[in-house]
């Protein structure tokens, strides 16, 4: 590719990454001041909103700009982001420690499961912040705001079907607009006050904690609504690549970001009154019912950021075990990373317009809104910070003083907005709890079904010796039996023996392995081994980000010197019939029942792996748990 090419694909997926990845943080503007300063009453005094714009000033230069584009976003998992990526990167480097491996993999589990909350309420609040600029225009209209918030994200959630490559040539124009506009808006009163260019120095900030003590710590649950999207940033990072979205952000996001907050920061200097929605009327009147239109679009674009990353969170919870198979669709021949999963979507639209329907308001959601947020992020660090130790190999010295730095911001925004529980902070709790309960349970009822699979399974090596010695009716064709036990005879083998009392010519017993990393290699992808007999021991290894295609793999198999026919090859494979059983020792008997219903639930194995269904036998198995 030429350097000019290089550049114009650069150019593309920046613009791009400004329509998916910064709809989030960029629409943070509408609702981020009036929320942290509210606590003031009706008139904030000026030393408070030069201490809060300071505060949110330098929580954009250090949590976003350092911590996500410098720091986190070097931790990709060969081109992959998010949480799931993250902890597999994690738990890649700790090696052979049992204990740390599952303390990491909980907590990077309950970080996803928080995520999921966040990409409920982003779209909730963001939506219903800019309709509710109605009420600055035209205070009669405000009793339509919560039905058209609904509407509006109702189409949003029916677009995702169209995949995340067009939504980004849609939305980007629109969120270019918006960014040049919230940019001029902001000048326009920076210009008539300059004096609030002041609160650019650290010491605003220090001296707000030191003037309100408590009160600024509260504040501080406002101030990381100015940061919420930053975790989209990576978690999409496999959408449009790590560079496109560093240029971005430092040409063009934060630059826009700044100058809002401090005109918005400029007009309260002069009017105090205008902290109820500092946002629209820091608008000349003459543009305020376009910019409403304006915004309502930016927010409803917002919301692409967390829907893109939860779907690319899914499915590398899928490979990597920890969530039921689900049909994942491609939208884009360039980008593996683009994909829409209809279950998810489903989900997430519907507890959004539960979110709107129970709160009402975005002050109400905004106390429900910070501690996803925050969670996620600390958890984020930590898991980042396992890699630094253990992949990129830092010194003690340089790790502890990072990691200091990053979680004591972290955990104070975190700790901000554990006092707004009893307001709504509950909800992204019960969400997330709820979604971590079923993560683990999926992951743990795996294992006991392969556990119990193992335990039931006859040794392949003497089968494989008696049946030379008493050699059945042999069929012409290859037998590709899917096992979770190479050294077991496959239940579909003994089946197929024992009703159709033949065995084909060639004999493959295959294990199919998802690897932490989100692509295998080459020389990884296939491993073969005789058994004697006709019979061979076929390893498939997948990355986490890739499709499992089986009979795409075997057709590979020729330079390992097996051949596979497809036309001639027939694909067995035991489908479980998962019953809980109080007497075994397990999981509790309602985890039991719940991945019961999961296993009836999840996509077939048959079509996670793609394999023809002209070309494949299912037996049934009945196992218990």
């Amino acid at each position: 590719m030429s350097e000019g090419d290089s550049r114009k694909r650069l150019a593309v997926l920046a613009l791009g990454a400004i329509g998916v990845v910064y709809g989030d943080i960029g629409t943070s503007p509408l609702y981020t001041l009036q929320t942290t300063l509210s606590y003031e009453g009706k008139m904030p005094h000026p030393d408070s909103i030069y201490g809060v714009l300071s505060l949110i000033f330098w929580a954009q230069i250090i949590v976003v700009s350092l911590k996500y584009v410098l720091f986190i976003m070097r931790a990709d998992n060969k081109g992959e982001g998010g949480i799931m990526a993250l902890m597999a990167l994690a738990l890649r480097g700790v090696g052979g420690k049992p204990r740390l491996r599952w303390l990491l993999a909980i907590i990077g589990i309950f970080g996803a499961a928080l995520f999921y909350g966040d990409g409920v309420i982003t779209p909730a609040i963001s939506v219903l912040s800019a309709v509710e600029g109605v009420k600055v225009a035209a205070p009669a209209l405000g009793h339509w705001v919560m039905p058209v918030s609904a509407v509006i994200l109702f189409f949003l959630f029916a677009l995702q079907k169209h995949g995340t490559d067009r939504v980004a040539k849609l939305f980007a124009p629109v969120m270019v607009v918006w960014f040049i506009v919230i940019a001029l808006i902001g000048l326009h009163n920076i210009v008539q006050t300059p004096e609030i260019l002041r609160a650019v120095s650290p010491h605003y900030g220090l001296h707000f904690f030191v003037r309100h003590g408590w009160g600024a710590f509260v504040a501080l649950g406002g101030v990381v609504l100015a940061l919420t999207g930053a975790e989209a940033l990576y978690a999409d990072m496999g959408h449009f690549g790590k560079r496109p979205i560093r240029v971005a952000w430092f040409y063009f996001i934060l630059p826009a970001l700044v100058l809002n907050y401090f005109g918005q920061g400029a007009l309260l200097l002069r009017d105090p009154a205008a902290i109820d929605n500092p946002f629209f009327k820091a608008v000349p009147s003459m543009f305020l019912y376009p910019m409403i239109g304006l915004a309502t679009a930016a927010t409803v674009i917002a919301s692409q950021a967390v829907i893109s990353g939860a779907f690319s969170m899914t499915r590398e919870a899928m490979s990597l075990g920890y969530s039921m198979r689900m049909p994942v669709v491609h939208t884009s021949r360039e980008m593996s990373g683009q994909i829409f999963v209809p279950w998810i979507n489903a989900f997430l639209l519907v507890m959004v317009l539960v979110a709107v329907v129970g709160f009402g308001s975005s002050d109400a959601l905004s106390a429900a809104y910070g501690i996803a947020v925050t969670g996620t992020m600390s958890i984020t660090t930590i898991l980042a910070l396992f890699v630094a130790r253990h992949q990129w190999r830092w010194r003690l010295p340089l790790l502890i003083l990072v990691g200091a730095c990053l979680l004591i911001i972290d955990l104070s925004f975190f700790g901000a907005n554990l006092l707004k529980v009893e307001a709504g902070g509950w909800f992204p709790l019960v969400l997330g709890l709820g979604v971590f309960v079923v993560m683990t349970t999926w992951r743990r009822g795996r294992e006991l079904v392969v556990r119990e699979i193992k335990q039931g399974g006859l040794a392949l090596q003497p089968f494989i010796e008696s049946i030379s010695q008493h050699p059945p009716l042999r069929v012409p064709g290859t037998a590709v039996f899917l096992t979770a036990n190479q050294n077991a005879v496959p239940h579909a083998l003994l089946h197929n023996l024992k009703h159709n009392k033949v065995l084909h010519e060639r004999n493959v017993m295959l294990t199919v392995e998802m690897l932490e990393s989100p692509v295998a290699d080459p020389d990884e992808r296939i491993h073969l081994s005789p058994m004697g007999g006709n019979f061979w021991g076929l390893e498939l290894r997948f990355g986490f980000a890739e499709d499992p295609n089986i009979p795409l793999a075997l057709s590979k198999c020729a330079k390992s010197g097996v051949p596979f026919d497809l036309m001639d090859t027939t694909f067995f494979l035991s489908r479980e019939n998962i019953v809980a059983d109080k007497r075994r020792p397990g999981m509790a008997l309602w985890r039991d029942r719940l991945f019961a219903f999961l296993s009836r639930n999840a996509l077939p194995a048959t079509a996670f792996f793609q394999i023809p269904g002209n070309r494949l036998i299912e037996l049934g198995t009945q196992v218990e748990i």
